[in-house]
Parts: C-alpha cells; structure tokens; sequence
C-alpha cells in the first residue's frame, strides 16, 4: 500500500475533502469488474447522481470520500498500491477550482477574476473559490472550472486567502450555455448519420480521408471509457473541425459534431455535457457545426 498517497489522503479528508486515488496519467482507478462497461447501471460515468456504492474506488468523482474507514478499507488497498497521486472531489467540500492551464490563461485571471487562495500547477494554477457550480470544460482558451461532478489533483495548499464564488465565475459557464444554444448545440444526435455529398459538397477532402479522420476521433473518445471522454470530445471536435476550415462549404459538419457527441455518450458523457465539449471544439477551431 502507497502509505504515502493514503496518509495525504486521510489528512485531507479530516478538513473535509473527499478524495480519491488517481493512477498514472491523472486518471481515476479503473472500475472493477462488477461496475465495467456501465454493468452496474451506469453510475461509473455518473448518469445517475449520488454517493459511489461500490466497495471499490469505481467511478471516479463519485467515489471521492471522507471516511477513513473507506479510505483504509481492503477494497481500496489495490488502489493505493497503483496511486500516483491523490485528487479530490471539489464540489463535495463546496468548492471550485478554477483550472488554468497555461500562462495565457493565468494572465486573463489575474486581470478579470478575483484574487483567491491559488495553487501551482504543472503548465498554470488553479485558483479555488468556496462556493459550488456546474463543471465545465474550454470555457474559455485553456480555462476549465471543475466543482460538481469533477475531480482536480491535490498539488497542494497554495497561498492566499479564499474568496467566494464570484458571479464572474459562474457568468463563464452561463456564457458557454448561450454560445451553445446560438449554434445549435441543442441538435439531436443520431448513430446512423453519415457524410454525403448532398450535404457536404463543398468540401475539399476525399471520403477516405475524412472517413479515417473520424473514425480514429471516435476511437480516441471511446478509450476513454471510465474518465475523460468529454474532454476527448472536445479535442476531437476542434482538431477535426481544423482540417475543413479552408474549405469553400458546405461540409456537412452537423454530422461530423453528431458522431462525436454519439462517441461519448455511448461511454457515459451525458448529453447535454457532450454537446457542450464538441460544441466548443467547434468554436476552438473557428469552425461552426452548423
């Protein structure tokens, strides 16, 4: 047993951190067998909300907890010996991380949001506020906001002084919603679309081409099948949407957004958050699904 990354984690559970351990990659434990593939009705992607049920640390976020019992439990005890590190789930400590993820994005902050305990990470900073909201990935260039249905590394205790969730914040979420529904985000998804030129003839690529593109895309979402696949989503979404913006149009890029989100839903993304990632992916890239 990682001693190491277990006694981090009880310390932070006594100030009322539901942690997790996260194995190589940042990624959460892998499910057991019991909760794999959805086989325990879809918990381990939290289409359902709640408390994690299993004995095991499955389904990510979910599983986050804390009590020492749990945390020291043997079914745990795999879990530490993979750990690599400690996360915790910041929307149960009522909490949001403000998650930037390079220079650029930590510079916007530092002169639009309000300043708050802030931690280093690798390429920029999370700044942490006390208060909960929706989660939200690409906000912005390189800003995520992590707090409901998330989980964010444990990097340490940070400098400065907490401050409330400021309407600042939960405004960029509001803004990611508008830009959605302005467009068409809100498009029904279909498994059984697929490319024609009825709808794509002014595209420059070959069908073989663009059927190996996606293909590939949709492959890299679907490994992502117990975290991470919204986020996938929407590097998918932007690098796909890339390739078509020199081309006259139209590309029929609805069905190419529609694949995707189909992609990561089949892997437990709920609808509307899939929509968000590859509607977003889209604007990344300058490119519009519709």
């Amino acid at each position: 047993m990682s001693s190491t990354h277990l006694q981090l984690a009880l310390f932070l559970a006594r100030f009322g951190l539901p942690v997790l351990p996260l194995r190589e990659g940042k990624l959460p434990i892998g499910n057991c067998p019991t909760c794999k593939d959805n086989a325990c009705g879809g918990r381990p992607n939290m289409k359902s909300h709640g408390p994690c049920r299993c004995p095991a640390p499955c389904h990510a976020w979910a599983a986050a907890t804390t009590d020492p019992a749990v945390l020291t439990s043997p079914a745990w005890a795999p879990a530490w010996r993979e750990a690599q590190a400690v996360a915790y789930h910041p929307g149960g400590a009522g909490l949001t991380v403000l998650d930037l993820d390079n220079a650029h994005a930590v510079a916007w902050a530092r002169a639009t949001m309000p300043a708050t305990l802030t931690v280093p990470t690798t390429r920029g900073e999370h700044w942490i506020y006390r208060g909960v909201m929706t989660s939200a990935n690409a906000v912005r260039p390189g800003v995520d906001i992590k707090s409901s249905a998330a989980y964010a590394r444990w990097l340490g205790e940070g400098t400065g002084t907490m401050a409330p969730l400021p309407e600042s914040v939960r405004a960029l979420a509001r803004k990611e919603e508008a830009t959605l529904a302005r467009i068409g985000g809100g498009v029904a998804s279909s498994s059984a679309t697929a490319w024609a030129r009825s709808v794509d003839s002014g595209c420059r690529h070959t069908d073989r081409y663009r059927h190996t593109g996606l293909q590939r895309g949709l492959a890299k979402v679907r490994e992502h099948e117990e975290s991470g696949a919204g986020s996938q989503a929407f590097g998918v979404a932007r690098f796909l949407a890339a390739q078509h913006n020199r081309c006259p149009g139209p590309c029929g890029l609805d069905t190419l957004a529609r694949r995707i989100i189909d992609a990561a839903v089949a892997v437990g993304v709920p609808h509307d958050y899939a929509t968000r990632a590859v509607t977003n992916g889209f604007t990344a890239a300058g490119a519009h699904p519709i």
